[in-house]
């Protein structure tokens, strides 16, 4: 069993109410479990995706690699290690696990676009003027994100933007509970630092615009 197995192995605590399900329907039959895991799991995937790396195509590329890397490490399986997952924590080490080996070979690649194009998953059922502050507030959520040193983005993520619990996040990324408490608390504490030093920006922008 590997470290990432054992952190994310059925254990007390954690708010996860359709692991069970989705585990025992994983050992019980792989595709169609499989499935269940899919339909679960897949906003909470893609959520963390996007504020992770703060572009949509390339949040759906994660996306679409952690569920691809998933479903192949199931196949070698057995029965009993599928059960004991904690299906929502080892899901998502495997997708923080490929953003960080994207970012090693991020030098390689020809720049992305900018990260303010990185729109909110859409809600179907929202007004037009809630998507439209949900989408500036989005913008500069991840535009800050951008800015934190990589555990402090992956921990702030997980734990207030997808709201797991300090254990799971702890599973997820591999750390000690007290490491991710310290990384959560460092990263809140620079985008505050980083939201107040923009502000006085935007209020001259704003006023400029009020002039005229």
């Amino acid at each position: 069993m590997t470290v990432t197995d054992e952190a994310c192995a059925a254990r007390p605590g954690g708010a996860d109410p359709e692991g069970a399900r989705v585990a025992a329907a994983l050992a019980r039959d792989l595709d169609e479990g499989f499935a269940a895991l899919y339909e679960a799991y897949r906003d909470a995937v893609f959520s963390v995706a996007l504020r992770l790396c703060g572009r949509w195509a390339e949040a759906e590329d994660l996306s679409a690699e952690a569920f691809l890397r998933a479903y192949r490490a199931l196949c070698g399986y057995e029965r009993e290690r599928i059960a004991a997952l904690r299906p929502r924590a080892w899901l998502l080490a495997i997708l923080t696990n490929v953003w960080r080996n994207g970012l090693r070979s991020a030098a390689r690649r020809p720049a992305a676009g900018p990260i303010e194009d990185a729109p909110d998953p859409p809600d179907p059922g929202e007004g037009v003027e809630d998507a439209a502050a949900r989408r500036e507030t989005g913008r500069e959520l991840a535009v800050l994100l951008a800015r934190l040193p990589h555990d402090q983005r992956a921990a702030v993520v997980l734990r207030h933007v997808v709201d797991l619990p300090v254990a799971e996040v702890a599973a997820v990324l591999g750390m000690p509970e007290g490491t991710v408490k310290s990384h959560v608390s460092r990263g809140l504490a620079r985008l505050r630092a980083l939201r107040e030093q923009g502000r006085p920006h935007r209020r001259g922008r704003e006023e400029e615009g009020g002039i005229r």
